[in-house]
């Protein structure tokens, strides 16, 4: 019985009255937060990693918009919709080349390619004013560069007649409406992308390419 009432002793000490519960019983992370990027940091102009992520950018907005643009162009020259993909095949046409881009450009530039996620990411100090910039740039001049081959390839009067395979407002809705929903698309594109990156996930640079062609179409 002795032993028994000194065991009881023994946890009794060891372990105090109140243990914390939730959030504040989680003393260390199994996380680590990035630190916040500086605001302005020129020695990344010295780096060729710079140079290789925005080539990497331009490449992938390129190849996203030749691949995407052409897509809506052999959809909307065609006469009978069903003898083409369609809209679902539009919208795999976007998801699945996004879904191969930010897979082969991820740990190259982060695989934005869209200067939404880059300027989204520079407000949360995940990036530097220099390389939102310069990913930015990149990734205009890659669409320009897409869009431009896409009007070689077609000519300028199917080019012209297709509209360059850019949406429209549809008959019944107003321009404040389009612009409504392309701000509501954008925000959850950008809030898929934080949450598919945050720190607190495990293996998440797994699933962000999946979390998009979920998202995009």
């Amino acid at each position: 019985m002795e032993g028994k009432e000194e065991d009881v002793k023994l946890g009794a000490n060891k372990f105090s009255e109140r243990q914390p519960i939730g959030t504040s019983a989680q003393t260390d992370k199994d996380y680590k937060e990035p630190p916040a990027a500086p605001f302005f940091e020129p020695g990344e102009l010295k780096s060729w990693s710079f140079y290789r992520a925005g080539i990497a950018e331009f490449v992938a907005t390129f190849l996203f918009l030749y691949i995407t643009v052409l897509t809506v162009m052999g959809v909307s020259q065609s006469k009978t919709k069903c003898a083409t993909v369609g809209i679902q095949g539009i919208a795999w046409a976007f998801g699945g080349m996004i879904f191969a881009l930010v897979y082969c450009t991820a740990g190259i530039s982060g695989g934005h390619i869209n200067p939404a996620v880059t300027f989204g990411l520079f407000l949360a100090r995940k990036l530097s004013l220099t390389r939102a910039l310069f990913y930015m740039i990149m990734q205009c001049l890659g669409a320009i560069c897409g869009a431009g081959v896409v009007k070689g390839f077609q000519g300028d009067n199917r080019y012209e007649m297709l509209g360059g395979g850019a949406n429209v407002v549809n008959h019944g809705y107003t321009k404040g409406d389009g612009l409504g929903a392309e701000i509501i698309g954008t925000f959850v594109l950008v809030y898929t992308v934080f949450s598919a990156t945050d720190a607190k996930r495990n293996a998440r640079d797994s699933h962000v390419p999946v979390c998009t062609i979920f998202y995009l179409p």
